[in-house]
C-alpha cells in the first residue's frame, strides 16, 4: 500500500544564522557548530554522511565517523580495501555530510581525501577497544561472505589468538583518510522553508563567503 508522505515536514523555529554570525574561517565556524552539538546532547555529533564516486561515476553514500578535524582537514578510519577505500583510490574528490537534527543545522563539506600515515593509523588503531580491533582484522569489508556464522567464526578464532596479548596486529590495509576541504556549506533551517544557507569558496589561500537563496 503507497505511504502518503506529502504531509510529513517539520517547521524549523530553532535559530537564525546572518553574516554577522559566522567566523571568516570556515574552520573556526565548523567547531564552534560541532562544540553546539556536543552541547545540545545530539546523538553521535561526528557521524557524518561520507560520499563517493566511482571509476564510472557512480555516486555512492554512507555513514562513517569523524575522528578528528583541525585546520588541515577531517580525519577518518577504515578498511582501505573496502568500497569506499577502493573508491577513493580511483576518485579523491569526495564529498561530507553532518546533520544535527536536534539544533535543526547541517554542514555540507566538498574537498580532496588522502591517506593519513600509516604511523598515525596504527596509533589510533591500538587505542580502539580489543573487541573493535579483532573485528577490523576479522572482516574483508565489503567482500561478500556467505553467511553471518562465517564471519563470527572468524571473529572468535581471532580474539582467542590474541586475547592473550591484548591487542591485534596492525593491519596494513586499515587506516585513515584526511578530507582536505575546498568548499563548506553551512544551513541553518528557518520557518516557511526559508533557510539560512552560506558558502565558503576557497580562493587561494583565503575563503570567499556568499549567501544562498534556500
Amino acid at each position: 500500500m503507497k505511504k502518503d508522505l506529502s504531509n510529513m515536514r517539520e517547521n524549523y523555529k530553532k535559530g537564525i544564522l546572518d553574516v554577522s554570525d559566522i567566523n571568516q574561517d570556515p574552520f573556526a565556524q565548523f567547531q564552534k557548530w560541532f562544540n553546539d552539538a556536543i552541547a545540545g546532547k545530539v546523538v553521535e555529533p561526528n557521524a557524518m554522511t561520507l560520499s563517493t564516486v566511482n571509476k564510472n561515476g557512480h555516486p555512492s553514500s554512507r555513514i562513517v565517523l569523524l575522528k578528528e578535524v583541525d585546520d588541515q582537514g577531517f580525519v577518518f578510519f577504515t578498511n582501505y580495501d573496502s568500497k569506499k577505500g577502493q573508491e577513493i583510490h580511483q576518485n579523491d574528490n569526495v564529498a561530507i555530510n553532518f546533520f544535527w537534527r536536534e539544533l535543526e543545522r547541517q554542514v555540507q563539506i566538498q574537498g580532496k581525501a588522502k591517506k593519513i600515515s600509516e604511523t598515525l593509523s596504527e596509533s589510533y588503531f591500538h587505542s580502539r577497544p580489543f573487541g573493535s580491533q579483532i573485528g577490523a582484522i576479522s572482516s574483508n569489508q565489503s567482500s561478500q561472505i556467505e553467511n553471518r556464522a562465517r564471519l563470527e567464526e572468524k571473529y572468535s578464532q581471532n580474539y582467542d589468538l590474541y586475547k592473550e596479548q591484548g591487542y591485534a596486529p596492525f593491519p596494513n590495509n586499515w587506516g585513515g583518510f584526511i578530507v582536505t576541504p575546498s568548499y563548506f556549506e553551512f544551513w541553518q533551517g528557518r520557518e516557511s522553508r526559508l533557510h539560512d544557507r552560506f558558502e565558503y569558496l576557497k580562493k587561494g589561500d583565503n575563503w570567499q563567503i556568499n549567501r544562498l537563496e534556500p
